[in-house]
């Protein structure tokens, strides 16, 4: 069979059942869109950035479970995905990025608009390909998709020069599967090291189970459940990981770290064993590496070997996928009954894991966080942006089931969360998709609008307005003694002389409301605490999407906090 190879492309996208994919044409890319023109089984989103195509393709991903895909053209087309694909890199979220590129005769002679994109992205994929010969591109394209949904996910960009999208291949073939000698994650964990771990929960007095986003990728969710019930384990998980283990279960700590709770922080430090599944032991969680879990024997249990003991030395290594591992190891544990470290580590949760103090007068953020979760039912789909209105989602909305929390955690990009929700709602329709956004955060792809009011997916995005850029102000506050530096986005030349939060008479630009309806979209907001729920019912009743704007506390912090550097039980509660 003759098909050139952008026919190629779009006839692998089928057989990979992709059944939508995010981009932005240009000049070398073309001939791929004029193929896409007659595929009626693939949908295909106009962006207004590329960067937001990187981001809506990988909050399909993580919503699904399945591949996301995003193009692009060659140069600043292929640039634009660049910290899309870095979110999904660090956060091991399963992408393909396919770029266009210059012709190959004329690689390398700088021509326009060519960028070395391969070269660019090998820190940030986990593999990438340069096609130079139109009847590789077949098997390329299917080892992009193994590479990326397989082992430990990731990204992987294929760049696709312009003469091989319209070269000819005449004996078209699409291979039915995959064998790379270079490439075969170990999934299955060896079983005396599993006995081993079994044997270290056994003898353990003070156990505690650390899981991270590995648990959701791996879709072990249920298995974890079993192991901590049938051990009484506590349980903390990661941000990436929360919603992999019921938020509202008995034997739920929080997620540990900077802005974990004193629970699980406080449960870290004084544990005598940490059974780690799926997690890294990234900086965020443990603060002061040298003074973390100093009393604690530790099992790891991860998928990618690099990862273990990468930066905390551990004494049980176990190879594996998650869902595997943890159900060799449900078969290999002894029960174990609640002791008196599971009355400790529930005095330390206490009835409430996180807690703000309320007002009448002004609307509090985490009160917010709290209504969206009564007025949701807790079945929301939630992505955030980054910054103190994502620690506020993670906090106050209560994460029962995985992959309902999409948020950029590794890389910690803001204008991820509306794009993300653009891909998780275009492919689950049975529950509501939310963006808790800053309103920093949100101007960073704020053009998206366009796209979801064009295509009319029903996203719902919630604004928390503080006028600052919340978490930078915050730091300032603590650290740099109130010198809030490029952290006001009310600051511009008619600024004479700052007066201090809530002081400023200037008006907020934008104009958010004025600019949702621009876009064709419905807006309302909230300016009193007595408002907030009745903007909520609005917003979320509206068929399509909506924007929700609360003018919130101005000066309203994420606490716990630990401050960068210092051990994660040196906990500041508040001030």
């Amino acid at each position: 069979m003759k098909k050139t190879g952008a026919q190629i492309v779009v006839d692998a996208l089928i057989r990979e059942k992709i059944d939508v994919v995010f981009g932005y044409p240009g000049g070398v890319v073309l001939p791929l869109f004029d193929a896409l023109y007659d595929a009626e089984k693939v949908k295909v989103i106009l962006t207004r950035h590329e960067q937001a195509a990187a981001h809506a393709a990988d909050g399909y991903a993580r919503a699904t479970g399945k591949v996301g895909v995003c193009i692009a053209t060659s140069g600043p087309g292929a640039t634009n995905l660049v910290t899309g694909i870095a979110t999904a890199y660090l956060d091991s979220v399963p992408v393909v990025a396919i770029t266009g590129q210059v012709a190959t005769p004329i690689l390398g002679t700088d021509a326009f608009q060519e960028a070395d994109v391969v070269g660019i992205t090998r820190p940030i994929t986990k593999h990438n390909f340069l096609v130079k010969d139109v009847a590789e591109l077949p098997g390329m394209i299917k080892q992009a998709f193994h590479i990326a949904s397989t082992g430990r996910p990731g990204p992987v960009l294929i760049d696709v020069p312009k003469d091989v999208s319209v070269g000819m291949v005449d004996n078209y073939e699409y291979p039915s599967k995959v064998d790379m000698r270079s490439y075969r994650p170990n999934t299955v964990g060896h079983i005396r090291q599993i006995r081993k771990a079994a044997d270290a929960m056994a003898d353990a007095k003070k156990p505690l189970i650390y899981a991270g986003g590995g648990i959701i990728i791996s879709g072990a969710h249920r298995e974890l459940l079993e192991l901590a019930e049938k051990t009484n384990i506590p349980v903390t998980t990661t941000l990436m990981g929360l919603g992999g283990f019921p938020g509202n279960h008995k034997l739920f700590v929080g997620m540990p770290g900077m802005h974990g709770s004193k629970a699980a922080n406080f449960a870290l430090q004084q544990t005598d064993l940490i059974v780690s599944v799926g997690a890294r032991f990234d900086d965020r969680v443990t603060g002061h590496v040298a003074s973390f879990a100093p009393n604690a024997k530790i099992i790891h249990m991860d998928i990618d070997p690099a990862a273990i003991s990468k930066i905390i030395s551990v004494d049980i290594p176990v190879v594996g996928d998650a869902k595997n591992v943890l159900a060799q190891l449900n078969k290999e544990v002894r029960p174990r009954r609640a002791n008196g470290w599971n009355k400790t580590v529930a005095g330390w949760k206490g009835k409430k894991l996180f807690d703000y103090q309320p007002s009448k007068t002004e609307i509090k953020p985490q009160a917010v966080v709290e209504a969206v979760y009564r007025a949701t039912k807790g079945k929301a789909i939630i992505t955030t942006e980054v910054g103190q209105n994502q620690m506020w989602a993670s906090h106050y909305y209560v994460f029962t089931k995985p992959r309902t929390l999409l948020t950029s955690g590794g890389l910690g990009t803001m204008g991820y969360g509306m794009p993300a929700a653009m891909g998780a709602a275009l492919a689950i329709k049975d529950r509501p998709v939310i963006d808790i956004a800053g309103d920093g955060s949100i101007q960073m792809n704020i053009q998206e609008l366009a796209t979801i009011s064009l295509n009319r997916i029903p996203v719902k995005v919630v604004i928390l307005n503080n006028s600052y850029l919340g978490m930078v102000r915050q730091w300032q506050e603590m650290f740099f003694n109130r010198r809030y530096s490029s952290s006001c986005l009310r600051d511009g030349v008619l600024c004479d002389e700052c007066k201090g939060p809530g002081k400023c008479k200037h008006v907020y630009i934008p104009d958010f409301i004025a600019l949702a309806k621009a876009y064709d979209i419905e807006a309302f907001r909230a300016t009193k605490p007595s408002e907030v729920d009745a903007v909520l019912k609005k917003g979320l009743a509206v068929k399509g999407p909506a924007l929700m704007e609360f003018m919130v506390s101005k000066e309203e912090n994420v606490f716990p906090m630990v401050p960068a550097g210092k051990p994660i039980d040196q906990i500041v509660e508040g001030q």
